[in-house]
């Protein structure tokens, strides 16, 4: 789809400013029902299309994401554009400055058309934990979109931008793909420079992409990879080029099926059903099916939900109502700020995971809590490097459950960390992944396929995926009312 495009861009069959229109109107009219986006750009979007319609005119070269409309999740900076990370304490917030992402997107001459929902900090995998409202997802609006990334993978799915950006902590980018029948790509922690997403787990925050297909992931990957001296995290490993990588087939490859990721309690058995279809035509594409263990799956969720509020007890103390963001009125001193700042806001789950992360990092806890999650976090690591020495990667479902009706588990925050069983071992484990559509179950609702690949082979699982879906057309199918372009 992006490399179509881009193809009509350059041979004058359709201009920027016709493209972004187009998407730009799609927006206004679909958006007060999805609320996939907080921010609409309309302006910026019709001047940054016209500098690229200039470019050809001119008889310049124009990069692949050119002229191409794009939308960005609300926790990554952009500057002089509102980023709010889906919370009222930054309701008015406009950084001063761009995230290394969009530095580097704003240089391939890209259009961003809104910035797009998420829960609030990215605490969450439904969006309805959003200060501004849910997001619905496009398939159908009385369930949810999954989350973090909710607003960018329904604006995907519904056609209304070409490709995404998000921001993946525990599954947030991978999950909502599969919710909204896309492709989602977690990337390897250390590919693409983390310096300006607003932090939530910093051991685990990457941004990654939501695209139709894994070939416009790749697209966008090439664009992102790569070094930033502001990102000391970041890796100095050369990046391949994707797109031509994704194109070798699958023959001699072996995919590995972790067991403990299809007996788990409370599994829908229809997503049990479809991913093991999946597996069977990726086996049709010349890869050795082999079985593995990581016998350590089952405590992840347990670990992520503790290292990952005491992570985010320390990253959200910024927020005080004096540099950032909504002050409180009428304080009667410092700390009077401090506690009306926060409470009025900070949401519920925002709330409740600093709370669990200062009592977890506490005198007296921090050695039964923070300190033992790490070390069985080490033992998941372990669980994955021994699996590399049978399988060049594994093959799991994205999320154990099919998109829940809106309201369905909020009231209970513990189910909704159950979300998370199969994508958060990848993430703690700083390993690149990719949810891909696989199917839909009886009620016509998304399943997503889940890629994990070693450190640094991004273009494995794209590779896989990519065959994968030229063989099927999950991919193919758009919601209602969508015209998938």
């Amino acid at each position: 789809m992006l490399q179509a495009l881009h193809q009509q861009l350059k041979t004058k069959k359709i201009s920027s400013q016709e493209l972004v229109k187009n998407y730009l109107d799609k927006i206004h009219q679909r958006n007060p029902l999805l609320n996939a986006f907080l921010e609409i750009t309309d302006k910026i979007a019709r001047n940054q299309a016209q500098v690229v319609d200039n470019k050809i005119a001119q008889g310049k070269e124009i990069d692949m994401l050119a002229g191409l409309p794009a939308a960005i999740k609300d926790n990554i900076a952009t500057r002089g554009i509102k980023t709010t990370a889906g919370s009222r304490i930054l309701e008015n917030y406009i950084p001063p400055y761009d995230a290394t992402v969009i530095a580097k997107l704003k240089s391939s001459d890209f259009v961003l058309v809104g910035k797009t929902n998420i829960d609030e900090f990215a605490h969450g995998g439904s969006t309805e934990n959003s200060a501004y409202g849910p997001t619905r997802n496009p398939w159908d609006i009385t369930r949810v979109p999954g989350g973090s990334s909710g607003g960018s993978a329904a604006a995907v799915a519904a056609g209304l931008a070409v490709y995404a950006l998000g921001t993946d902590t525990g599954g947030s980018i991978r999950q909502p793909a599969a919710f909204c029948s896309i492709v989602g790509l977690k990337p390897t922690y250390g590919r693409i420079s983390r310096y300006g997403l607003l932090a939530m787990t910093s051991s685990t925050d990457v941004p990654g992409i939501l695209t139709k297909t894994a070939a416009d992931a790749a697209v966008v990957l090439q664009v992102l990879a790569g070094q930033d001296k502001k990102d000391a995290t970041l890796s100095n490993q050369q990046a391949p080029n994707y797109s031509s990588e994704i194109k070798k087939d699958l023959k001699g490859l072996k995919a590995g099926i972790p067991k403990e990721y299809f007996s788990p309690q409370g599994m829908n058995p229809e997503v049990k059903q479809i991913v093991k279809q999946a597996i069977k035509e990726i086996e049709k594409l010349g890869v050795e099916i082999i079985e593995v263990s990581l016998p350590h799956t089952e405590y992840g969720v347990a670990v992520y939900y503790i290292i990952t509020p005491c992570e985010i007890s320390s990253n959200l103390a910024r927020f005080d109502g004096i540099k950032f963001g909504c002050q409180a009125q009428n304080s009667t001193d410092l700390i009077d700020l401090y506690f009306k700042t926060r409470g009025q806001g900070f949401g519920s789950e925002a709330k409740r995971r600093i709370m669990l992360g200062t009592y977890a990092l506490s005198s007296g806890y921090w050695d039964a809590y923070y300190l033992k999650a790490q070390k069985v976090r080490s033992l998941i690591i372990k669980d994955f490097k021994s699996s590399w020495a049978q399988a060049d990667f594994l093959l799991t479902p994205t999320s154990p459950s099919l998109p829940f009706k809106i309201g369905e588990k909020v009231d209970n925050p513990l189910t909704l960390y159950l979300e998370d069983i199969f994508s958060v071992p990848a993430s703690l484990a700083g390993l690149p992944a990719v949810s891909v559509p696989c199917g839909f179950s009886k009620d016509n609702l998304p399943v997503g396929l889940q890629i994990i690949g070693p450190h640094f082979k991004e273009e494995v699982i794209l590779r896989v995926a990519h065959n994968y879906q030229q063989a099927t057309d999950w991919h193919k199918k758009n919601p209602p009312g969508s015209d998938g372009v």
